[in-house]
């Protein structure tokens, strides 16, 4: 068996893995051995640090950190007034700390910035006062941000909360996935070794580190998890931010806080609160979601105290922008289908808070909002994952991972994320599979055959073809000729010829699967659907386009006899039957097609795939033939927004999309 490997790349220093980070801008903040001992006190609870003489060099480096990182700037009073007009709009700014040694001059300035927090004159009163406010903060949890997903039920298409809904679906299965995953006794190891690069040079967090790889036990990880220590904070920004990769090495942990909340789930209904500081754009998409189902990428930490949770929600100050919420949640542990919920009082870090922690992936009813005494009421109610019409396309795409090939966990957590479009992230988990598995183990020939629809989609075509070639030779060799996973290659591999080009290629391929698939499934099975479909593709490409409709048109009619509504596989039928409709010059009946085939992908994908992406060209193309040049350049623009986001940049999709821009803009001007 080949050396195990590592599934997360290392990370560099600089990319933090925290939310928040520490700037301080001040001509002697490198030099003066108080600031360097200052630095080290502060990066006890924030240990992203950099500090910054030039003020050039300070803004540029904000500017860089992303919208969704929060910053606590430091900077003395000189260069404040320079840079603090012109970053303080900026989203990911947080807080500003004015450090001004000589307070006698005007500093009547800072009273126009609402995210100046404190003027302070002594060093070590300025460090007091921030690790307070970060100590408040880490408690009440106010400030913390919410990742929000939305599912909306309405059927009017202009209420429609495009892409929401099938990141909600996704989001879902990433955490059945990452709770169906059975642990491995290096997944912790794996871990702490990112933790310790990440924190080599903050010793009071590796302490911590060193202390959870000594002492950590499943039944202790609530209290690990309410501890304020880089558990808490890696994992809730990796939540967030969907770090496919941190939350990977997390799954343990994930799981034993997910146990711990069953062993102490409650038996009778509870009402709990929290208190939320959001953005106005926030808050109208809460509004705008009335009797529609949310669920949060993260844990909810709850009290059944509402006036502790008020309290801490007032104690916050607001910035420009910023709301005031209260969350009212009913909680009822009798609901089928629900996730755990519970008192974790005396298994927290902090015993003296009534605090009720709500699983990751929860699903709620807003039922109403209310505004009373300046704050924002917002009343929710638990649900059972059956009460979302969602639940159909769920467990049908759940069912199809629990069934996916391949005995190894790692190997249906792939398949999600190649379902999801994150097809980076699928190679990196199959190319780990393969460091670890035996040469004669039966799950390399799925492998191989995942690695190649990978290169497809990347456009590695030859790459694919190999692959697809090693996993068929695999099989050949396993399986008696006319077996349906033979017929799985032949149709991958015909895929590949139709990219390429040689489409009699393809159809001899596809006739190979189709073959096996009739014999050993009959007419009436969605394997032989796939076959009616590619083999559609490929006489498109030959521009027979009688053979290509009359197939795709089969594929279609199984599909829906067999699959739910809204499941992707339609949406590429009707995709392609646009398409056959567009070469017979008939743009009425195609643009009906790939309305049709964007409304199930917006229901059933993540908003960044590449089977939106094609659509949308598709539909670029169409607006160009009827000399709708705007539609057009708008359809290809969001075509190129997710191709930029999901393809290597070397992808052919991408020089298409950039040609057909232009060649279109050319004819506006």
């Amino acid at each position: 068996m080949a050396a195990a490997t590592s599934v997360v790349s290392t990370q560099e220093h600089d990319n933090n893995l925290e939310t928040y980070s520490l700037i301080w801008l001040d001509s002697a903040v490198k030099e003066s051995k108080d600031y360097i001992d200052a630095q080290q006190r502060l990066r006890k609870l924030i240990n992203h640090l950099k500090a910054f003489d030039d003020i050039v060099q300070c803004e540029s480096y904000i500017r860089s950190i992303p919208e969704e990182d929060r910053i606590i700037f430091i900077v003395n009073n000189r260069l404040g007034q320079e840079i603090v007009p012109r970053i303080h709009s900026l989203r990911q700014i947080f807080s500003i700390y004015i450090y001004y040694p000589n307070n006698k001059r005007n500093n009547d300035w800072t009273k126009k910035f609402s995210k100046i927090k404190s003027v302070c004159a002594q060093l070590n009163a300025l460090v007091d006062q921030i690790l307070s406010d970060q100590t408040k903060r880490s408690r009440n949890k106010v400030d913390e941000f919410l990742t929000i997903n939305i599912f909306n039920t309405t059927s009017h298409e202009e209420k429609s909360t495009t892409g929401l809904n099938g990141q909600f679906v996704h989001s879902q299965l990433l955490i059945d996935r990452l709770l169906g995953m059975k642990p491995k006794e290096t997944d912790k190891n794996e871990l702490i070794n990112l933790c310790k690069k990440f924190y080599k040079d903050n010793p009071s967090e590796l302490a911590i580190i060193h202390e959870f790889e000594k002492d950590y036990l499943p039944d202790r990880a609530l209290w690990w998890y309410t501890r304020e220590s880089f558990l808490y904070r890696l994992l809730n920004k990796a939540l967030r931010m969907q770090d496919i990769d941190l939350l990977f090495l997390f799954r343990f942990f994930i799981r034993d806080i997910y146990k711990q909340l069953e062993k102490l789930q409650y038996s009778t209904p509870i009402h709990v609160y929290r208190g939320q500081i959001i953005s106005n754009d926030e808050l109208q998409t809460l509004k705008s979601s009335i009797d529609q189902f949310i669920s949060m990428n993260s844990f909810l930490s709850t009290s059944l105290d509402r006036r502790l949770a008020l309290s801490f929600l007032n104690s916050s100050t607001l910035s420009d922008n910023l709301q005031r919420i209260l969350f009212e949640i009913d909680l009822d542990p009798t609901l089928t289908g629900i996730k755990p919920f519970a008192n974790i009082t005396s298994n927290s870090f902090f015993t003296d808070e009534q605090e009720v922690l709500i699983m990751l992936g929860s699903i709620f009813r807003l039922v109403k909002i209310d505004y009373q005494d300046r704050v924002w009421i917002v009343h929710m109610t638990l649900c059972s994952d059956k009460d979302n019409n969602l639940k159909p396309i769920y467990d049908y795409m759940k069912n199809e991972y629990d069934k996916s090939e391949g005995e190894s966990s790692i190997f249906s957590f792939g398949i999600l994320l190649f379902k999801m479009g994150q097809y980076d992230k699928a190679q990196k988990y199959y190319n780990h599979l393969l460091n670890e598995l035996p040469r004669d183990h039966p799950d390399l020939a799925p492998c191989y055959h995942n690695l190649g629809m990978i290169a497809n989609n990347n456009g590695n075509y030859d790459e694919g073809l190999k692959w697809f070639n090693k996993a068929l030779e695999i099989y050949t060799r396993t399986h008696k000729f006319d077996d349906p996973i033979l017929a799985v290659e032949y149709n991958s591999i015909g895929e590949i010829h139709v990219r390429k080009g040689n489409n009699a290629s393809a159809l001899e391929s596809f006739n190979k699967a189709l073959i096996i698939r009739k014999k050993v499934f009959g007419e009436d099975h969605l394997e032989t659907a796939m076959s009616y479909h590619n083999m559609g593709n490929a006489y498109q490409a030959e521009k027979k386009l009688q053979e290509a409709f009359e197939c795709h048109q089969k594929a279609l009619a199984i599909r829906q006899k067999h699959l739910p509504a809204d499941h992707p596989d339609l949406g590429a039928s009707h995709n392609c039957i646009g398409s056959v409709y567009l070469c017979y010059n008939c743009p009425d009946l195609a643009l009906e097609f790939y309305n049709k085939a964007l409304k199930i992908y917006q229901k059933s994908l993540p908003s960044q795939h590449s089977d939106i992406a094609m659509t949308h060209y598709n539909l670029g193309l169409l607006y160009a033939g009827k000399n709708d040049f705007q539609q057009a350049i708008d359809n290809f623009q969001k075509a190129s927004t997710i191709f930029r986001a999901t393809l290597p940049s070397t992808h052919p999709f991408i020089a298409i999309v950039d040609q057909d821009i232009q060649r279109v803009s050319n004819r506006l001007k």
